[in-house]
């Protein structure tokens, strides 16, 4: 397994014409894995050598505008370059903090945007001690408006009794878990957790040695 690793955008508040707000991407066996999407990470990504479209998830550490304002414009785009299978494809997943799935659901609502392509958000559920008591938000209960057309499917993924992390995303190479970060507003890093790699006995080497 290769893991590549490319920064996109490692500025804060706002981007510069030389530095990008927040945003990484990790290539993994052809697909790309994008952590946080400020504005103008879609211009990096241009400048960069990587490819948009080989985009399969991605992940948002918290909610601020300089880790997020970004994420409508590039969902567009991808539509934008989807051919035309692209709504039978596996959708592309979103893990970030509650409250997401809203800001997704409602910029690309009022924007008459329509992606081609299918996407599911998964939330992780925050606790009150994450930020000062004056900045948490719930927003769980944001999306039960029936007036609002149904929004993308996904999950709510809280933190287990006696657990410290989230479990996201694993298979048998690696495992991705989010873990609490405290901030002013709730927010999350992310670990990735390669599986065990046994090695190679050289069978010869140790008769030789006796």
């Amino acid at each position: 397994m290769s893991l590549e690793v490319t920064f996109l955008g490692t500025g804060a508040a706002f981007p510069s014409p030389a530095r990008g707000a927040s945003a990484l991407v990790l290539r993994r066996e052809g697909q790309c894995w994008l952590f946080d999407c400020g504005e103008g990470t879609q211009t990096q990504l241009m400048r960069s050598h990587l490819r948009a479209a080989r985009i399969t998830k991605i992940f948002i550490t918290h909610l601020h505008g300089d880790h997020i304002f970004g994420l409508p414009g590039l969902l567009c785009t991808l539509s934008l370059q989807s051919g035309p299978d692209a709504g039978t494809k596996a959708p592309v997943d979103i893990y970030g903090p509650l409250g997401l799935r809203s800001f997704l659901r409602r910029s690309l609502e009022l924007s008459h945007s329509q992606l081609l392509f299918p996407y599911a958000v998964h939330e992780l559920v925050p606790t009150p001690d994450q930020c000062p008591p004056g900045e948490f938000k719930d927003f769980s209960g944001w999306d039960r408006d029936e007036g609002l057309p149904r929004g993308p499917p996904g999950s709510v993924v809280r933190l287990g009794p006696g657990e410290d992390s989230y479990l996201l995303v694993e298979d048998e190479q690696l495992a991705v878990r989010a873990f609490r970060l405290f901030h002013r507003v709730p927010s999350f890093g992310f670990v990735l957790q390669e599986g065990p790699r046994p090695g190679r006995l050289n069978v010869q080497k140790l008769k030789d040695l006796g």
